[in-house]
């Protein structure tokens, strides 16, 4: 009986390794697809199998030090007893990934729009790389005159990073647009939690009420800004209202 080769066994030794990762692999991307499923039927929202792979490298790149924040530079801050009710910033002019949504909720708009960002940043772009991730991811919401309800009509975007800023890799997906947003001023306020019409008209008219000069700012378009992921409970969040140009 002829004996296997010390060389024939560390091939196979290897090969049994690497189907081991590989079945590794798979049961982790399989784990975190179904949690997501989980989250996004929370939201009336469906998973397709397709996000599997793009959810998983971001979740493996998503550690806070890999993450870039928008650069802005802060122009005031606003406290009353030790409290921050708002900080305004100017923020320069940049390029973004931008989608326009437009679901029946808003919850369901901004992960539709967000798995749809995913894709592009996890290299479903004409550079085939993976883009990383920046912060905030940001929502521009509109409202009707007098301030009492949200339109339908949302767009979720993405802050391309610093070093793709001269030439944006180009989008796969028809429905994400490129723009490049001029420079602006915010008031910025904090809220934590889920971000739904009822809580985002709240932290609307809660900032209202605190401006001393509310009406220097657009009064039918706001962005909420998210610091976390939409799966995330006790979300960080900001609402931002635009000063007029």
């Amino acid at each position: 009986m002829a004996e296997e080769s010390p060389d024939s066994a560390y091939h196979s030794n290897g090969s049994s390794l690497e189907e081991e990762a590989e079945r590794m692999e798979d049961e982790e991307q399989e784990r975190l697809l179904s949690y997501w499923q989980n989250v996004g039927r929370g939201h009336q929202v469906d998973v397709p199998r397709d996000m599997a792979e793009p959810i998983q490298q971001l979740t493996r790149n998503n550690n806070p030090q890999e993450r870039q924040t928008i650069p802005f530079t802060l122009i005031q801050r606003k406290e009353k007893l030790g409290e921050l009710l708002y900080e305004k910033r100017q923020y320069g002019k940049a390029k973004w990934a931008c989608i326009k949504m437009k679901e029946k909720q808003y919850e369901q708009s901004i992960c539709l729009g967000f798995m749809k960002l995913m894709r592009y940043i996890c290299e479903q772009n004409s550079s085939g790389l993976y883009l990383g991730i920046t912060i905030p991811i940001v929502t521009i919401v509109h409202t009707n005159e007098s301030q009492s309800e949200m339109t339908q009509s949302v767009t979720v975007a993405y802050y391309l990073p610093e070093m793709l800023q001269d030439e944006p890799p180009h989008p796969f997906d028809s429905d994400i647009i490129i723009e490049e947003w001029p420079s602006t001023i915010v008031y910025s306020r904090s809220f934590r939690g889920i971000t739904n019409e009822d809580s985002i008209m709240r932290e609307i008219n809660l900032l209202a009420e605190i401006l001393e000069s509310p009406e220097l700012c657009l009064q039918d378009t706001f962005i909420i800004a998210g610091y976390t992921n939409p799966a995330a409970a006790n979300r960080h969040n900001e609402i931002w209202f635009l000063q007029r140009p």
